[in-house]
């Protein structure tokens, strides 16, 4: 992917770091990052936070938050960027939350509603997407949307 080889190049001429908090894209983007020769230069690894405790324990997303609202919200995919980048000592985070499809849950009932965020030192950045596609779709169409939202705000 294009993207991501953008991605790295961006952070490598910056000099910079990446981490990655997942969830919905279930490692998609830590993969397509590492499938990029020299990624190792800028990327740190990631967390694939499915379930909500690994949210809550390794990335610090407010529990109580979780537990009211569900994960696919804006404020989840906010912490989990913002816990990501602390946890791993990053300079800059992408996190991804929503439901890709097909099936839905009382909290999270709409499919393809889906929140990417990016975080650096000095600001978050997050966008809700509306996607339609199946769920591969869907979760490729939310790694684009990530590395755009990288490309960003790394041009300030």
């Amino acid at each position: 992917m294009d993207e991501a080889k953008g991605a790295v190049s961006g952070l490598a001429l910056r000099g910079r770091t990446l981490a990655t908090a997942e969830s919905c894209t279930g490692g998609m983007l830590g993969k397509l990052i590492t499938d990029v020769s020299g990624a190792s230069a800028v990327y740190l690894g990631g967390v694939i936070s499915y379930a909500y405790e690994v949210k809550a324990a390794l990335l610090g997303v407010d529990a109580a938050l979780l537990l009211q609202r569900g994960a696919v919200c804006e404020e989840v995919a906010v912490q989990m960027a913002q816990g990501v980048r602390k946890l791993l000592h990053a300079d800059y985070a992408l996190a991804t939350t929503g439901n890709a499809g097909p099936g839905t849950d009382s909290k999270n009932p709409h499919v393809g509603e889906i929140f990417v965020a990016c975080a650096s030192e000095e600001r978050v950045i997050c966008r809700r997407l509306e996607l339609h596609g199946d769920r591969e779709e869907n979760r490729t169409e939310t790694c684009r949307e990530a590395f755009a939202l990288l490309k960003e705000v790394l041009r300030g």
